[in-house]
């Protein structure tokens, strides 16, 4: 088994989490400095010393960044099919965790295994909520809940590595994408319930509110600018049209045809990065338009049809479809 630890700028904590693995377990352990700098070196020479293997940032680089080297390490380093499991540094993992996570991920090739907090009692405002957001946009835009998906201690096996080093992200934003692309690489997510420990009310955190966020969310953001965009496309071009025919269901049909393929393009090259060829992308993209806009008109006639006011029920209708399309789009469209 491999023991994961990436870090940055970390105290004496680091060193005695290493020491209790290494007096409980035999297994190797991996310890990532992220450009911490030269006066945490105490630290890890420290960590060195009880024989963990030591691998080194000249500058920070991000957790992500962190756990692409340790996977790259062992991937240049060792054959053997094994489970890796990666912890945070800050003592807040419990060893007896760490080991029901590992024995889940023994008995599951096919899962990575979630240690998942239960975030009651006393949990730092900032950690309840940001968990809260992540969990509920996980749900909406693959339908599957999971309750923790900010947690660092997860189980994984050496399988996966190929994937791991080529998913996106080098910082926090790394560990979410992983939870996002799982299904698409054929893996499931399971969860392990352990303690929730915060120490200090989790002042050791690296985690920057306000960028890291914009990180994590940012496939979000992409997506729902590129909706935008392609609705003052099409209204761009349905009034030029307009004024150079004078045919209306000729400059609405084309208007749409030009906006829906700006979108397809960028959604394809910019939000998901397709693999798939461009011409099969383009008509799976096209069927699913007819889908969405056969859905709108029925959905907005039965919401009208129940008594529900016209705005509210496009309102309704539109955030319904936006979600669902951003989940098709991601699992069977853009692969």
């Amino acid at each position: 088994m491999y023991i994961i630890i990436p870090s940055y700028e970390p105290d004496r904590r680091l060193v005695d989490l290493v020491s209790d693995i290494r007096q409980q377990m035999s297994d190797t352990i991996i310890v990532v400095d992220d450009g911490s700098g030269q006066a945490y070196a105490k630290y890890f020479e420290a960590v060195e010393n009880l024989d963990a293997v030591l691998l080194t940032h000249d500058r920070n680089r991000g957790k992500g960044a962190a756990l692409k080297t340790a996977f790259s390490y062992i991937a240049d380093n060792y054959q053997n099919d094994d489970v890796m499991i990666t912890i945070d540094s800050d003592g807040q993992h419990l060893i007896p965790d760490m080991i029901k996570v590992a024995r889940q991920s023994q008995d599951n090739s096919k899962a990575i295994v979630l240690g998942v907090r239960s975030f009651s009692g006393d949990v730092p405002l900032r950690s309840r909520i940001g968990n809260e957001v992540t969990a509920m946009l996980f749900g909406l835009v693959t339908g599957k809940k999971i309750k923790d998906t900010q947690t660092g201690l997860r189980g994984l096996r050496t399988e996966m590595l190929p994937w791991l080093l080529t998913l996106n992200g080098d910082r926090f934003e790394y560990e979410f994408n992983m939870l996002l692309e799982a299904n698409k690489a054929g893996y499931d997510l399971t969860e392990v319930a352990i303690e929730t420990v915060y120490l200090e009310d989790n002042k050791s955190s690296h985690f920057r509110p306000i960028r890291d966020s914009i990180r994590i969310y940012s496939p979000f953001f992409k997506f729902s600018g590129t909706a935008i965009l392609s609705a003052l496309i099409d209204a761009l071009a349905l009034f030029l049209l307009m004024a150079m025919t004078n045919n209306l269901l000729l400059s609405v049909v084309a208007a749409r045809l030009i906006s829906a393929s700006c979108q397809c393009l960028l959604n394809a090259n910019y939000v998901f990065r397709s693999s798939n060829p461009l011409m099969k992308t383009i008509v799976r993209y096209f069927v699913l338009v007819a889908v969405i806009l056969s859905c709108n008109y029925f959905m907005l006639k039965a919401l009208v049809g129940l008594g529900i006011g016209l705005v509210i029920a496009k309102l309704l209708t539109e955030t319904i479809l936006f979600i669902l399309s951003y989940r098709v789009q991601r699992q069977f469209v853009f692969i």
